[in-house]
């Protein structure tokens, strides 16, 4: 089995090399390339999860359906796809880049640091996910328009990230035309 690795970030966005995933994440956490992914049912309901409690960072937190970090090398909406599958056993429609250079920092409980350049996107699935009990405790189908609402409200606890973005997203996502790719930043073109 191989490590798995994380793309090290200038202030640029640059690549500057690589580090293991395993090891990265700490109290003093680099910048390093990941993603977001918001995925919408047919009905236009998002999938929400709740991280996994062993997880070390953001352990038992509920978030968006998920996140990931590319591969080195890999473009990033296969590292999309891949995360997605791996972690809720779901194939991906219509993956489209919404928010290509969102960036945050976030401390967790335990002092563990997030550090992310953070693509965001967007995607559609059929059928309910069937998760990796490792990475997902629970999920649940949310309407779109009250999650977001009660997000932005603080009536729903949602990772600091998650808050974030959803602040950041379009009214509706589902719709909103996708952003150039040129705006990634240049580690994830």
């Amino acid at each position: 089995m191989t490590t798995e690795q994380v793309v090290l970030l200038d202030e640029d966005g640059n690549a500057i090399g690589t580090a293991d995933k395993a090891v990265v994440h700490g109290t003093d956490t680099p910048l390093h390339l990941a993603f977001s992914c918001y995925v919408f049912d047919d009905a236009g309901r998002l999938l929400v999860t709740q991280r996994a409690v062993a997880k070390p960072t953001f352990g038992g937190v509920w978030t968006n359906t998920c996140c990931g970090h590319p591969a080195p090398g890999e473009p990033i909406a296969d590292a999309v796809r891949r995360r997605v599958g791996q972690e809720l056993g779901l194939g991906l429609d219509r993956v489209t880049l919404l928010l290509p250079r969102f960036r945050y920092r976030a401390v967790g409980d335990n002092g563990t640091v997030e550090h992310e350049l953070c693509p965001v996107f967007t995607a559609t699935a059929s059928g309910d996910p069937r998760p990796d009990a490792t990475e997902v405790e629970a999920w649940e189908w949310a309407p779109w328009l009250p999650f977001r609402e009660a997000v932005l409200s603080g009536r729903r606890e949602v990772s600091p990230w998650c808050r974030e973005q959803v602040e950041a997203l379009p009214e509706d996502p589902r719709t909103a035309p996708a952003a150039d790719p040129g705006e990634l930043p240049p580690a994830a073109r």
